[in-house]
């Protein structure tokens, strides 16, 4: 037990934890060697209410704490962590339209998301537009009918999470050149809506079932009921929305990290040298020691934020700590658990190789390590 959590919160830990271990984590080997889209989880992961674990009840979603949401995707990651990339990004989609929306909106698009009848996409990044959204160049052009309800989508997103698997995509585009950041607006985009078209999945270094794609809009027309809020308010929305995520990611990380020291743990107990444990040796003492307080650490850091977040009070500070540190520490502690596990490690007949090539990329999307610095530093000289 820890101050962040109570009863109902461990609840939900322990009820998706069994699950992922019973569903997911049989798969997670299978996903990675194939590069098969964990999609192939969305009946199940929608049966028990993890597609819509992040929303209240009101727009069709479970309604629990976001420390609830820390520790569901924590149990979750520990088992797969391209599946939890597929739900979290699914996230990121609806958390802009419950964020950026109003209730026509959410009664449209978040109840069949939140039931797993329709996944999401999130399009901020673009090829030259990453650390820095204020930086992109897709534009979303008023049309000049008399009504004003139509816009003009024109742009390349990349790395975009779940894509061209998706139903709807939340896009991020320019309406007010000069505006810089606040001329930025949110729409939410038919994936299959003429002038939408996507190109083959990266294939990237790990979570090599958590798709990733370019995606181009030309010329694709999006009526003006799909745009979220005021012209001019995406970028706000998109921050709340990665404040959110960088928690997610947090808790993706943690679960990683576990998944990890558990391996060794284990192994450490059983492999032998010179007919005893290599548990029994100082310096893999110091090791696991070392491993266990820095993941305690990054869970502490997390489950402060996401309680923060629950209570309505500020958290974007706390999320970049987070993120950052949690990042960091699951690298670290990947890659001993592998040397712990020696050349059997390194063979891709056993997960540990995954679980380091799944973990890189948590330094680098929704804000780079240098970025978090950099929010926090921004934080304590203000």
């Amino acid at each position: 037990m820890d101050p962040f959590t109570d009863d109902d919160d461990l609840a939900v830990a322990d009820s998706v934890r069994r699950f992922a271990d019973e569903v997911i984590a049989p798969r997670a080997a299978e996903i990675d060697d194939s590069a098969l889209f964990a999609g192939v989880h969305l009946p199940a992961l929608a049966e028990v209410g993890l597609m819509g674990m992040n929303l209240p009840e009101r727009w069709g979603g479970a309604g629990v704490s976001s420390v609830a949401l820390y520790l569901a995707v924590e149990a979750l990651a520990a088992a797969c962590a391209s599946t939890t990339s597929m739900v979290t990004a699914h996230f990121l989609a609806t958390d802009a339209i419950l964020i950026g929306g109003d209730d026509t909106q959410r009664a449209r698009w978040l109840v069949p998301a939140a039931s797993g009848k329709t996944l999401g996409a999130f399009a901020l990044t673009e090829p030259n537009a990453g650390s820095n959204p204020a930086d992109m160049t897709t534009r979303a052009s008023a049309l000049g009918d008399p009504l004003g309800d139509r816009y003009l989508l024109n742009g390349v997103k990349h790395f975009i999470s779940n894509a061209a698997h998706a139903d709807f995509i939340v896009v991020f585009a320019i309406t007010d050149a000069s505006a810089r950041a606040r001329g930025i607006s949110a729409f939410v985009v038919d994936r299959n809506a003429k002038g939408v078209s996507m190109g083959p999945a990266e294939p990237t270094m790990g979570l090599k079932g958590g798709h990733v794609f370019e995606v181009r809009f030309d010329g694709c027309e999006v009526a003006a009921d799909c745009r979220l809020g005021a012209e001019g308010s995406g970028f706000r929305t998109a921050m709340k929305v990665l404040d959110n995520g960088r928690i997610e990611i947090a808790a993706t990380c943690t679960g990683i990290a576990r998944a990890a020291l558990d391996m060794a743990l284990a192994w450490a107990k059983t492999r032998e040298v010179d007919g005893e444990p290599i548990a029994r040796f100082q310096g893999l003492q110091w090791m696991f020691a070392d491993m266990a307080t820095e993941l305690d650490a990054a869970r502490l850091l997390g489950l402060r934020a996401a309680r923060l977040r629950a209570d309505g009070a500020r958290f974007s500070h706390e999320a970049a700590m987070a993120k950052l540190f949690a990042a960091e520490m699951a690298g670290r502690v990947t890659d001993n658990a592998l040397q712990i596990h020696g050349g059997y490690g390194y063979s891709r007949q056993m997960p540990l190789e995954r679980l380091v090539r799944d973990v890189r990329v948590m330094r680098i999307y929704e804000g780079s390590s240098e970025i978090q610095r950099n929010i926090i530093a921004r934080t304590l000289l203000h």
